[in-house]
C-alpha cells in the first residue's frame, strides 16, 4: 500500500511537473516577426509571376511559388498618398483622412497628413509587443509637424524619404534619408549603390543587427522601386544590350534590382535564424506609372487591365500581391478571393492575437493564407481625389463580387462591368442593370464621410 502510495505521488508529480514545462515551452515561442514589401508603382503585370515575359523577378516568383499569390487584390486607392494611409491604417478610402497625395486648402492644394487618433500598424503592433522598423517612403505627413513622421507614428526607427523641405531648411535632394525624425540624416552617392533601394536595405541591416532577438519585429520596407521619379540608378549596365530607349532600361532596371534587394533581405533573416518564423507580405501602392517619360505599355505593365496610376479602372488599383510564411502557407496556393489594403491590419490583428482597432473597415484574411474557410465580403469600394476642379478628378469604384462600377465625375453616369467576362473593362453593361447600379449610387453616397480637404465632387460648390 505504501509503494503504490509512494508511486501515485511521483506520477502525480511528474504530470505536474510535465505540464508546467509545456506551460513554459509554451510562454517561450516567439509571436512570428512580420516583413511587409511595399512597391512603389510597381503594375499587375510587371512580375514573371504575374505574366511579365521580359523583366526578370526570380525572388519574387519563387515567393509566390512557394507561398501565396492573389489574383484578385486590390490597392487602397490608385495613387500613393491615399493608398499608403489605408493600408497603414485599415480605413477604406472613403473613410480616410487622405484621399488623394494632396488635398485642397485656402492656400490651394498641400499635403495632408494621417489623422493623430488614427492607430497605425506600429501602433498596434507595438502594443502587442513588437519592434518595429521603417525605412523609405512615408508620405503621409505635414513637413512641418515632426509628429505626423513615421517615427513618432508607432516605429521604434524610421528611415525616412522627405519629400519637400522641413521647416524652411536648404532645398530637397534626393541623396539623403532623415534618421528618427530630425535626430540624424544619412547622406549617400547614388555611384556607390546600384539603386536607392540597395541603400535602403543595407540600413535596414544596421536595424536588424541591432534589435533584441527574443522579441519578435515588425519591419516595413517602403521601397522606391519603380517609381518614374527614381530617376538615378547606379547601375548602367543591366539591360542595356536590349536597344530600348533609356527611360524604359532603367524602368526594367529598377523592378529586377528591387527583386534582388528582397532577395538580400531573406537571405539576411535567414542567417540570423529568424526567416522560419517570419510572415511576409509584398504587394505595391497603386498600378503603374505613366510618369517620366515611361510609356507603361511598353512592357505591358498592366497586363490585360484597362487603365494606370491615378485610375480607378483595374489597372489602377488591381495589384500584383503575395505571402510567404513557413509551415502556415501551403506552397503554391493561387487565390482569387477578393482583397484589399485596408485588410492588412485586420489580418495582422489576427495574426499576432489583438483586437483590430475600431476604425478599421477590412476584414482578415488570415484564413485565407492558412487554407481556411474564405470570410465573406459585401462590397470594396474607392474614392479618389485628383488635385484639380475638373469633374473628372473626382474618382469612385465599387467592386461587388464580380461586378465593377465606376464613375469619373459625379455627374457622370456610371459605368459598370462583369469582370469575370470582361477582365479590360471594355464592354459597359449599366443598362442591363439598373437596380444594381442604384445601389453602387447609394453605396458612392454613403459609404463615406465628409472630409474638408476631400469634398464630394472633387471640388467647392
Amino acid at each position: 500500500m505504501k509503494v503504490y502510495k509512494r508511486i501515485s505521488v511521483l506520477l502525480l508529480l511528474s504530470v505536474t511537473l510535465f505540464s508546467c514545462q509545456q506551460k513554459a515551452e509554451k510562454k517561450e515561442v516567439k509571436k512570428p516577426n512580420i516583413l511587409f514589401l511595399l512597391a512603389d508603382d510597381l503594375g499587375y503585370g510587371e512580375l514573371g509571376c504575374y505574366g511579365q515575359k521580359v523583366i526578370k523577378t526570380p525572388v519574387l516568383d519563387n515567393m509566390a511559388a512557394e507561398g501565396i499569390r492573389f489574383t484578385n487584390f486590390y490597392a487602397g486607392n490608385p495613387v500613393c498618398s491615399p493608398s499608403r494611409a489605408v493600408l497603414m491604417t485599415g480605413i477604406h478610402s472613403g473613410n480616410n483622412a487622405i484621399r488623394g497625395n494632396k488635398g485642397e486648402f485656402d492656400r490651394g492644394f498641400d499635403r495632408v497628413a494621417l489623422r493623430k487618433t488614427d492607430v497605425t500598424l506600429a501602433e498596434m503592433l507595438k502594443g502587442a509587443g513588437y519592434q518595429t522598423g521603417f525605412v523609405g517612403k512615408w508620405h503621409m505627413e505635414d513637413p512641418n509637424d515632426l509628429s505626423t513622421w513615421a517615427y513618432n507614428r508607432g516605429f521604434d526607427y524610421a528611415a525616412q524619404e522627405q519629400w519637400s523641405s522641413p521647416f524652411g531648411g536648404a532645398k530637397y535632394t534626393v541623396d539623403w534619408e532623415y534618421i528618427n525624425g530630425l535626430q540624424d540624416s544619412v547622406f549617400y552617392n547614388m555611384d556607390d549603390f546600384n539603386c536607392k533601394d540597395e541603400f535602403r536595405t543595407n540600413l535596414a541591416f544596421d536595424y536588424l543587427d541591432k534589435i533584441n532577438k527574443d522579441e519578435p519585429f515588425f519591419l516595413f520596407m517602403s521601397y522606391r522601386a519603380p517609381h518614374a521619379h527614381e530617376y538615378d540608378l547606379g547601375n548602367k549596365t543591366l539591360y542595356a544590350d536590349k536597344g530600348w530607349p533609356d527611360v524604359e532600361r532603367r524602368h526594367a532596371a529598377k523592378i529586377t534590382l528591387l527583386d534582388k534587394q528582397i532577395g538580400r533581405m531573406l537571405k539576411k533573416l535567414e542567417e540570423m535564424g529568424e526567416l522560419d518564423n517570419t510572415l511576409i507580405l509584398f504587394t505595391s501602392d497603386n498600378g503603374p506609372t505613366g510618369e517620366g517619360g515611361h510609356d507603361y505599355e511598353f512592357f505591358n505593365s498592366n497586363g490585360d487591365l484597362q487603365g494606370y496610376k491615378r485610375d480607378t479602372y483595374e489597372g489602377g488599383i488591381r495589384v500584383p500581391t503575395m505571402a510567404w510564411w513557413k509551415g502556415k502557407i501551403k506552397a503554391g496556393t493561387v487565390s482569387d478571393f477578393i482583397g484589399s489594403g485596408q485588410d492588412f491590419m485586420a489580418t495582422l490583428a489576427e495574426v499576432v492575437g489583438v483586437e483590430k482597432p475600431k476604425q478599421a473597415n477590412g476584414i482578415s484574411i488570415l484564413p485565407v493564407l492558412t487554407g481556411g474557410e474564405e470570410p465573406k465580403r459585401e462590397f470594396l469600394n474607392w474614392e479618389f481625389f485628383k488635385p484639380s476642379h475638373a469633374a473628372d478628378g473626382f474618382r469612385q469604384a465599387v467592386r461587388i463580387d464580380n461586378m465593377k462600377a465606376v464613375r469619373y465625375g459625379v455627374d457622370n453616369p456610371i459605368e459598370l462591368y462583369d469582370l469575370d467576362k470582361d477582365i479590360s473593362e471594355a464592354n459597359n453593361v449599366a443598362s442591363q442593370y439598373p437596380e444594381l447600379i442604384k445601389r453602387v449610387d447609394k453605396i458612392f453616397k454613403e459609404e463615406r464621410t465628409a472630409n474638408e480637404h476631400f469634398p464630394y465632387g472633387g471640388y467647392k460648390k
